[in-house]
């Protein structure tokens, strides 16, 4: 067989970008699978339904990207994505998440988070914050973009309607576990915290949601976790 000639083109293949895919839905990894590696560029290289063993997946796969959700059955992805761009500043982490956009972007993005896109988005969308974050870019949809500038270009002052906003990252992420049904006990196993310190955080979470009772705090947190848009509660 001859050889090419000298200087001739050799066209060459992409290099194959792999994703590890957190989710705790069998069908939603499947589906993502099926979109990811219908790419010719893309590919999954593992999945996992567990915070505590993606940490483990990351060192033995070394994925190019992660994919994963907020609300975890067994683990907490915000603390899971704060853990991971604390360890590793280089992946890239795209949420992709059931959980209303408004609420939960931007806090996702300032504890580490590369983009965020909802689960109702097109496959296409979805591929595009894929390569967007893949390239070292930051994602976020247009609705999200767009009241991000607006808080920037008000210097800081501009006002949120949505109450949820007046909680600090650590009383978001306490109501989304009290919205998944866990206990005072389990918030505080899970995040290595005192129970005093999680109780702490939820009579500051009632205050500032304006909530008079702790059967409030629970409808509230069912409501945010099942992403529906939520108005202030009024006394029972």
């Amino acid at each position: 067989m001859r050889a090419p000639p000298t200087g001739a083109f050799i066209e060459e293949r992409p290099r194959i970008r792999r994703a590890l895919i957190v989710d705790d839905h069998p069908i939603v990894r499947l589906g993502l699978r099926c979109v990811i590696e219908n790419e010719h560029d893309l590919a999954v290289c593992g999945e996992t339904e567990r915070a505590g063993d993606t940490r483990a997946a990351i060192h033995d796969l070394i994925p190019d990207v992660l994919i994963c959700e907020i609300s975890l059955r067994h683990g907490d992805g915000i603390e899971l994505v704060r853990h991971v761009r604390a360890h590793l500043p280089r992946l890239p982490i795209l949420v992709l998440s059931a959980l209303d956009e408004a609420i939960y972007a931007e806090r996702m993005l300032s504890v580490g988070a590369s983009g965020y896109i909802m689960k109702q988005a097109p496959s296409g969308e979805f591929l595009v914050a894929l390569r967007r974050v893949l390239d070292g870019n930051v994602y976020v949809s247009d609705a999200v973009g767009n009241n991000m500038l607006r808080k920037y270009s008000a210097g800081g002052s501009y006002a949120s309607a949505d109450p949820i906003d007046r909680l600090s990252n650590r009383e978001l992420q306490i109501l989304l576990m009290i919205g998944k049904g866990m206990s005072t006990r389990d918030a505080a196993d899970s995040l290595h915290l005192s129970v005093k310190t999680v109780e702490s955080h939820r009579q500051h979470i009632k205050r500032k949601l304006n909530l008079k009772s702790s059967t409030q705090l629970v409808r509230y947190a069912l409501l945010a976790h099942s992403g529906v848009a939520l108005e202030l509660l009024e006394e029972d």
